[in-house]
């Protein structure tokens, strides 16, 4: 369960169904304050609000827990240059270094030169040193994620 990618989503669904923060909490009789600290990572709904997400939105708790996200810019790590720069490090800025690094060690020379043009005060290689062998799963995990909220931006974007 990614927490990331079920806010990103949270937040989408409730614009895609044109709800403020404030008519989806009193839709689902809860605080707005609530709805907030979903979409922003800082917690996620009870199984019980959930369960009324998921009635209120036609979709199953699955579905929100484990969001199968249509591909609308990339569909893998490796395309990373077709998102413009300032887009990409806007969303690239969400990611702690050692997540970017370990995402990055998985990845060509082209997007490796990619991350450090775009974040040049990061020593990369002190980075990988320093973080050690990772597994194969732990990479793919990340880039994954990094792909999704690109995609989930493009469809927050064409809702606007």
């Amino acid at each position: 369960m990614n927490t990331n990618i079920i806010s990103k989503y949270l937040q989408l669904l409730r614009k895609k169904h044109n709800f403020t923060q404030d008519e989806l909490a009193k839709r689902l009789d809860i605080s707005r304050q609530a709805v907030s600290k979903w979409e922003t990572g800082a917690a996620i709904p009870d199984l019980e609000v959930l369960l009324k997400i998921s009635k209120l939105y036609g979709i199953t708790i699955n579905d929100i827990l484990e969001p199968n996200i249509p591909t609308k810019k990339i569909t893998d790590f490796e395309q990373l240059s077709r998102v413009p720069e300032n887009e990409l490090r806007d969303i690239l800025e969400q990611y702690d270094m050692t997540s970017l690094v370990t995402a990055s060690m998985g990845a060509s020379p082209e997007i490796n030169n990619l991350l450090e043009k775009l974040f040049p005060d990061v020593d990369y290689k002190m980075e990988r040193n320093r973080i050690g062998r990772v597994r194969i799963d732990e990479v793919e995990r990340i880039q994954q994620e990094i792909v999704s909220v690109i995609n989930l931006r493009a469809l927050d974007s064409e809702l606007l």
